[in-house]
């Protein structure tokens, strides 16, 4: 007989291994009740030989309804919409946890019993050998008709998991299974109801899908796949199907016993809606919560080791976002404080501490484990002071939820507490929002727990260019590093970018080229994240522009200065020059308006973060966009976030409101810009955020961390944008090659790139222009779809009849990079060929019909002998950055260098050597001090324009003075129309360019005017 390769086929090869292997019952479809939702030979028989004495007294008691009121007592539990600090009391999970009870007899009946810890324990070893695992095949489900589902698993006559199968080689897979779910399954009928079933999968031989909640069009699918080469898919299985881990793996009885026990929850959490009007609706929602792969192989693995080694380990889980860590902590912590040692004789952890890096202890983290709570008073959240903690831990608090703060505390605690053995959980290894975490765990560290000796100077905030913020993970290392790690507890560390030193005192140790290295215990990389969806390659449209400057030296003397230092202090001058800001901030701002919001991105509501060097920097940033924003009449706001107080300004005194309320605030739809400065650049989780514009040396973990705020997704949010003032192409491959495997197709390119592709693509003669244009009006038209398939079959055709390999696979190559530079360019080029959107609209559907078949300060007053001559920004294009899989980090060197011998060297020679380095062609537009010196000194000179200006500010009538200021600039500029026409004719031709020379030049008068009346 030849062999079945239907999904039929896959149906019987699946029901076999069930069966024969895991010891389930092969049912018929007629055996099932489909108004019930249940098998009830099965169940009636479970409930006989399980608990026969309680079944005679209800069969005495009940007689004929015996059978009904049992059903009805089911189907009031699994509705039963009862919730209690977040935890929902129905669903089918909680009616196989708990007991039904009969309300006349009070008789209690367990419907499922657990796996006993321990096979000692012969009774309850008995009880569980005498649930019934079983399956059917083509389930007709519905009263109403008799559609069927391919599989369902039974436990003891209840239904709790579904499948929908496709076979690839009849040319359908997952998505069509998929599909099926969403347009066929009803989500009315009782057996699709939310928590009804455990999980709904759709499967093929190639990937596995999971779904808790059917919803028809809105029921959303996630993978259940084991990743392939750290991305999505599953690796080639050389002993079977590629989705066989699904029943040889998840679908035995212990396995799925395990994750009733331990993993699937019925929540209500807090909902959040973005209206189309931008304001946000709040409410409260139920969610199923089903393990994804990842998730259930990590912390069965740490549960695993932990059981065979006990305690005194150390475990890495690098897991990135989008990986659902908080489920993954909750999961761990709550087993953890049950895991039993190998002997299967006594409990391994007397408690467990979940350290978070929140210095208001995390409610994230706090309400998920407490959710997960399946025994009231197991979680303990310490939040009242280091007395609480101490108290937590002498009494043996079994999950006890504590902040880094207190974190030194624990160390010294548990130390002090011998006979006893700790699992201890650091969460997310990122920095705190509030830029001054060191300080804060410096006075910690020294006031209240002396024993432990930390380098302050090492950690000391201060504000320089290119360091990376100081982080949870910095601080937990140098505790740690301070005193042996204890053997009495275990370590388990979840971050996403560990730096070096994590890696070696966490991570797995292994030997290989000749040498000790570490890696994480478990890994959920930044690739899978983006290729499973579940976060945004911030990547993928990365633009880049180049700053230049030229100084002026202004006084006649020639004094010397610290040759490298005033260098550096040069830059950080021309960098915080209200000019630059101010210009830059006018490109942002433009560019925001252009290619986000004209665009119409995630639906109108798209929001931009941008990252400034300092906190100084910040501030002008903030008045410069208020400036800008006010001028042109703009309806949105920045808000600015930094830490402490400069110059007597803070967050409050800028913003109008408390620092706290900053995430809450930025959530309002006129709010569109955060700037920041070493704040929110990590943690911050707002999915809005669609654009950034980057203007401070980022690398290493720090650029990671801080473009990934982009990362985050959103319904209509299909892409992010970076603009990039500080840093080049090849320093953010660098900083992240290291935690970020991924190859991304394209390459850095000019608008011309995309007439290349065009002409390249038309050249293959597979289309014609007329179907082009006729397939895009179709489109826009609205017709069905059977119309545009026409079109995409005939040329579909032609390119797999007429092409050979080489060929198709260039084409595709060439037709992937249109479309995605063309959803860029779109944005930033104002294209006036209509063709080029009808190619990209008709490419864009097309390519899937064509799938590949695979000391001293010796510069002091050194910035009051210079001015800013010249400013110009070069755009150097969009660059798709490819990444290289496998870089090694180093570790990072302890040595310390001492301080060099001053090279002392001529201001003259200095600004030449400055000059020359940042320099570019400038044009007479670009000289700064032209435009500004001499323009302001004619307006000095203009004796009545300035007794005018001086009468309006002494009537406090500062408007007046701009406007008379405004008047005689205008005259002014005339004189300058041979000397410096470039500039002229942008002042006369662009609205935009007069308003902000005019207000610049105005703020550079009122400072002159108050610097005299200081004097």
């Amino acid at each position: 007989m030849p062999t079945d390769t239907s999904e039929k086929g896959l149906e019987s090869h699946i029901t076999q291994h069930l069966c024969l292997v895991n010891g389930f019952i092969e049912r018929h479809f007629e055996q099932y009740n489909r108004v019930d939702c249940i098998d009830e030979e099965l169940f009636f028989k479970f409930l006989e030989n399980t608990q026969p004495r309680e079944v005679e007294k209800l069969k005495l008691e009940h007689k004929e309804n015996y059978e009904q009121n049992i059903k009805r007592l089911i189907n009031r539990k699994i509705k039963d919409e009862t919730v209690v600090n977040d935890k929902c009391l129905g669903g089918i999970v909680n009616l196989l946890r708990t007991e039904i009870t009969d309300g006349k007899t009070g008789i209690k009946l367990i419907l499922f019993y657990d796996k006993p810890v321990s096979a000692l324990n012969k009774k309850d070893t008995e009880l569980y050998s005498k649930n019934i695992f079983s399956v059917t095949r083509q389930v007709h489900y519905s009263s109403k008709n008799e559609k069927s589902l391919d599989l369902i698993v039974f436990i003891n006559g209840l239904p709790v998991i579904t499948f929908e199968l496709k076979n690839e080689l009849t040319k359908q897979n997952v998505k069509h299974a998929i599909i099926q779910y969403k347009t066929t399954r009803d989500p009315k009928e009782e057996l699709f109801r939310l928590a009804r079933c455990l999980v709904h999968f759709a499967v093929d031989t190639e990937q596995v899908w999971m779904c808790t909640h059917l919803r028809g069009n809105d029921s959303y699918f996630l993978p259940f796949n084991k990743g392939n080469r750290n991305g999505a898919g599953n690796p080639a299985n050389d002993s079977g199907i590629k989705t066989d881990y699904l029943w040889k793996e998840i679908l035995t009885k212990d396995s799925i016993t395990n994750i009733i026990q331990n993993y699937v929850q019925l929540i209500e959490e807090e909902s959040e809606k973005v209206l189309a009007d931008g304001k946000i609706k709040k409410g409260k929602k139920k969610k199923l919560i089903f393990p994804r792969y990842h998730q259930l192989d990590a912390v069965r693995n740490l549960l695993s080791d932990a059981k065979e080694h006990g305690a005194g380990k150390r475990y890495l889980i690098q897991h990135s976002a989008g990986s659902g860590k908080s489920n993954s902590i909750s999961w761990l912590s709550h087993q953890l404080v049950s895991l039993y040692d190998k002997s299967n004789k006594k409990i391994i952890f007397d408690s467990v501490i979940v350290v978070t890096d929140r210095i208001v202890l995390d409610t994230q983290i706090q309400r998920n484990i407490k959710q997960f709570e399946q025994v009231s008073g197991i979680v303990e959240p310490i939040d009242k002071g280091s007395k609480h903690l101490k108290e937590a831990l002498e009494n043996g608090k079994k999950i006890i939820i504590t902040t880094i703060q207190k974190f030194p505390y624990v160390v010294n605690e548990i130390g002090e507490l011998p006979g006893t053995n700790f699992a201890i959980i650091i969460d997310e290894a990122h920095s705190s929002q509030s830029g001054n975490t060191a300080g804060k765990l410096n006075a910690t560290l020294s006031k209240e727990f002396e024993k432990i000796e930390v380098d302050k100077d090492e950690f000391e905030v201060v504000e320089k260019d290119n360091h990376d913020e100081f982080t949870t993970e910095d601080m937990i290392v140098e505790i740690l590093k301070s005193r042996k790690m204890l053997s009495n507890a275990s370590y388990f560390a979840f971050t996403a970018t560990p730096k070096s030193k994590t890696l070696e005192l966490f991570g797995t140790k292994y030997h290989a080229d000749g040498k000790d290295k570490f890696r994480a215990f478990h890994l959920y990389s930044m690739k899978q994240a983006i290729e499973e969806v579940f976060i945004l390659d911030v990547l993928k449209y990365y633009t880049t522009y180049s700053s230049h400057f030229s100084l002026l030296k202004k006084i006649e003397q020639d004094p010397k200065y610290d040759k490298k230092k005033a260098q550096k202090k040069l830059r950080v001058y021309v960098e915080s020059h209200e000019l630059n800001i101010a210009k830059k901030s006018a490109i942002m701002i433009t560019h925001f308006l252009d290619s986000v919001i004209s665009q119409h991105k995630i639906n109108g509501l798209a929001k931009a973060m941008v990252v400034s060097s300092s906190r100084r920097n910040a501030i002008k940033y903030k008045k410069a966009f208020d400036e800008f924003l006010n001028d042109n009449g703009l309806p949105f706001k920045a808000i600015v976030a930094f830490s402490g107080e400069i110059d007597g300004q803070t967050e409050q005194s800028m913003n109008g409101f408390s620092s706290a309320h900053i995430p809450e605030e930025f959530k309002k739809n006129e709010n569109r810009f955060l700037i920041v400065a070493n704040k929110y650049q990590t943690g911050f989780d707002q999915p809005l955020l669609h654009t950034m514009y980057v203007d401070k040396k980022l690398g290493g973990v720090s650029a990671v961390q801080t473009l990934s705020r982009l990362n985050r997704t959103i319904q209509g949010k299909s892409e992010t944008f970076v603009l990039d003032f500080a840093n080049t192409t090849d320093e953010i491959k660098q900083a992240f090659e290291p935690y970020y495997e991924t190859t991304v197709l394209g390459e850095a390119t000019d608008p011309n790139k995309l007439f290349d592709l065009q002409n390249a693509l038309d050249n293959f003669q597979i289309y014609t222009v007329s179907q082009v244009q006729e397939f895009s009006d179709k489109i826009i038209k609205g017709v069905a779809i059977d119309q545009l398939h026409i079109i995409l079959d005939a040329v579909a055709n032609i390119f797999f009849t007429t092409l050979d390999e080489k060929t198709q696979e260039d084409f595709r190559t060439k037709c992937k990079s249109y479309v995605r530079l063309y959803v860029f360019l779109a944005q930033i080029v104002p294209f006036t060929n209509p063709y080029l959107e009808r190619l990209y609209i008709f490419l864009n559907h097309l390519q899937n019909k064509i799938p590949r078949q695979e000391g001293e300060d010796l510069t002091k007053g050194i910035t009051d002998t210079i001015d800013l001559d010249s400013l110009k920004y070069i755009n150097h294009g969009t660059s798709f950055i490819p990444l290289d899989p496998g870089k090694e980090l180093m570790p990072s060197s302890e040595m310390k260098g001492g301080v060099a011998e001053p090279e002392l060297d001529y201001l003259s020679k200095i600004v030449k050597e400055f000059n020359d380095r940042f320099g570019t062609n400038f044009t007479n537009e670009d000289k700064v001090r032209k435009m500004t010196v001499e323009l302001m000194q004619d307006v000095k000179e203009d004796k009545s324009a300035m007794e005018n200006i001086h009468a309006s500010l002494e009537r406090n009538d500062l408007q007046n003075a701009e406007i008379t200021f405004t008047e005689i600039l205008k005259e002014k500029m005339m004189n300058h129309i041979d000397s410096n026409f470039e500039v002229f004719k942008e002042y006369n031709d662009n609205p935009e360019f007069k308003s902000f020379l005019a207000g610049q030049m105005f703020n550079l008068l009122m400072k002159d005017l108050s610097r005299v009346k200081r004097i």
